[in-house]
């Protein structure tokens, strides 16, 4: 059932239309001056607006104005109602985006005509849209999920098989996992060049495949590397392919008439022994992988937790992090988003680091799995959290009015029951606006239960705050998995923004990825820019905001306030406009 809101001061009026669409069997809201319905249409998305011209307060064309100029509402047909006839009052709506006059008086006929009309017309441009979005999610999804050289899988369609071996044969299903290294295939490209070692990387797959079952699927990783994952922990099995592999690979290439001959480096993990997660065994396989590498290379080793290095350093660090909140060790970052736009620094993202008494500065990447593995991720991502929200306050009682503060939200903390209050406690003692908040969530973390994120994430951004859907393209999820999730922004991985502009396979992705994403009307950050042919390719296709390096590295409070300071945006500006020049 259609939904209309009609936005009229004469009680009359409104009265007798709002009976009129209910008994034609429209939904009908109403409201009796311009800004009940301006907040009306922004809480509830009707699916077309009438509205009356002259209205004391905000008036029809004021109203038409903010709805054009919010993205949940620009595409709302807007069908004025007036006595005003004028060929001059008729364009002044026509230019701000009306969609056509009602003239008072008027007939039920005529008021029918005019919304099944735009209706129908609203109908076909949706889908339109919908059929733009679906060839855009298949031809992403074939940049995603395959490798661009070798046409093999890659390690998100990996990701996703394995996935499926999980669906059939429950978690912490038994696995192999073999990673094979062409060894020194850095100077072998560097002779062949590249189009050479793609040639060869081609090659190296076609022959892997040979090898193994339609059950079992080969991937390629990264540079001259490969995975094989197979559904099975049978050591005996794993050993056999790692020399049948090995033998295999060792017969000469045939590249366009030249021989060349390679050898590889194999290391393998066994689950769930060696890890339940791929993340898991394809680290654990890799450090199996550079032990037989590091002993010179063509031959394959198992992974033990002997070859684990600095598995005592690991354990003492364990022990020393769960004193370092009470101790006030960790320090929060920030690194600035810069809008391509404007140039403005709009928002920052809160990262925490560790400084270490002994070990100096320790990255998260080192000492937050320790964390989540000791149920320490709440409390320090609740300390995070409120001291983020305390700075940024105390950054707008500067001046810095409309900066919004992005913190990291763990997978533990989607889980806790209280985490809604929390967030307000926080909230209220900071003194922080909702709306200056943004909580990120990695979309491997939000895939883990999606009934239960969609839940918290609504009670979250009814509040006013934001969600964002961090690192995306990593978590082996497509846009069409996540749309029915209340998020408001989506962040690239750096994965993806790395080289864009200058190869092919990430700026093809990159693009697809913003494309999606603005259809979906997502904001967009890119993560991690550190280039100006990066920065350059993000603005051309559209990117919103973007932070890394380029702009600045994660900063303690006091030098990110410094740099907000000193910090130009018509320098920016001018930065990208003389690069492109």
């Amino acid at each position: 059932m259609p939904k209309i809101l009609v936005i009229e001061d004469d009680i009359q009026v409104l009265s007798s239309l709002s009976e009129l669409l209910s008994s034609a069997g429209f939904q009908v809201n109403t409201a009796e001056n311009g800004l009940k319905g301006l907040k009306s249409a922004l809480d509830n998305q009707p699916d077309l607006v009438i509205c009356d011209v002259i209205m004391p307060g905000l008036d029809g064309y004021g109203v038409l104005k903010e709805l054009r100029a919010h993205r949940l509402t620009v595409n709302i047909p807007f069908i004025f109602l007036t006595g005003l006839a004028s060929r001059q009052d008729q364009r002044q709506g026509m230019n701000l985006g009306a969609d056509d006059y009602l003239l008072k008086p008027f007939t039920l006929e005529e008021v029918l005509a005019a919304i099944n009309t735009r209706l129908a017309k609203q109908a076909s441009v949706t889908q339109h849209y919908v059929t733009e979005l679906k060839e855009a999610e298949e031809r992403l999804n074939s940049l995603l999920f395959y490798d661009n050289a070798t046409r093999l899988p890659n390690r998100v369609l990996l990701g996703q098989r394995f996935n499926w071996i999980e669906e059939v044969a429950g978690s912490h299903a038994a696995v192999t996992l073999l990673s094979i290294s062409i060894d020194r295939f850095n100077r072998i490209n560097e002779s062949l060049g590249f189009i050479g070692g793609d040639n060869l990387l081609r090659l190296v797959g076609a022959r892997l495949q040979r090898l193994v079952a339609d059950s079992d699927t080969i991937a390629r990783i990264q540079a001259g590397q490969f995975a094989i994952l197979l559904p099975s922990a049978d050591k005996t099995q794993a050993h056999n392919l790692a020399r049948i592999i090995l033998a295999e690979l060792a017969e000469p290439f045939d590249l366009d008439g030249q021989e060349l001959f390679v050898t590889a480096s194999i290391g393998i993990a066994l689950g769930p022994k060696d890890g339940a997660e791929l993340d898991t065994l394809l680290k654990n396989a890799d450090v199996a992988l550079n032990h037989v590498q590091e002993r010179g290379g063509n031959f394959f080793h198992f992974y033990s937790t002997e070859l684990s290095h600095n598995i005592i350093e690991k354990v003492n660090l364990q022990a020393n992090l769960r004193q370092a909140l009470q101790r006030d060790e960790f320090r929060v970052y920030y690194q600035p988003q810069i809008n391509l736009v404007t140039g403005q620094v709009v928002g920052v993202e809160a990262l925490i680091r560790w400084e270490h008494p002994e070990r100096g500065l320790v990255l998260p990447g080192e000492f937050i799995p320790l964390a989540e593995e000791t149920n320490l991720i709440g409390p320090m991502s609740e300390w995070v959290l409120s001291t983020a929200c305390a700075h940024v306050k105390a950054w707008q009682e500067k001046g810095l009015t409309n900066l919004r503060v992005a913190v990291n939200l763990s997978g533990r903390q989607l889980t806790e029951e209280d985490l809604r209050q929390k967030v307000i406690q926080i909230l209220e003692t900071t003194g922080l606006s909702p709306d200056s908040l943004e909580l990120e969530l990695t979309e491997s973390v939000l895939l883990r239960d999606m009934g239960a994120a969609i839940s918290i994430l609504s009670e979250l951004r009814a509040l006013g705050i934001h969600v964002a859907i961090d690192d995306f393209g990593t978590g082996y999820s497509s846009l069409s998995q996540l749309r029915h999730l209340p998020f408001d922004t989506l962040k690239v991985d750096r994965s993806f923004v790395q080289n864009v502009g200058e190869k092919a396979e990430p700026s093809a992705i990159t693009a697809a990825i913003i494309q999606m994403a603005h259809t979906l009307n997502l904001l967009v950050i890119a993560e991690g820019v550190e280039t100006l042919e990066e920065l350059d390719f993000l603005r051309q296709t559209s990117c919103d905001e973007i932070q890394g390096y380029f702009v600045s590295r994660p900063l303690p409070g006091d030098e990110f306030l410094e740099f907000l300071v000193n910090y130009k945006p018509e320098a920016f500006l001018q930065k990208i406009t003389n690069f492109v020049k």
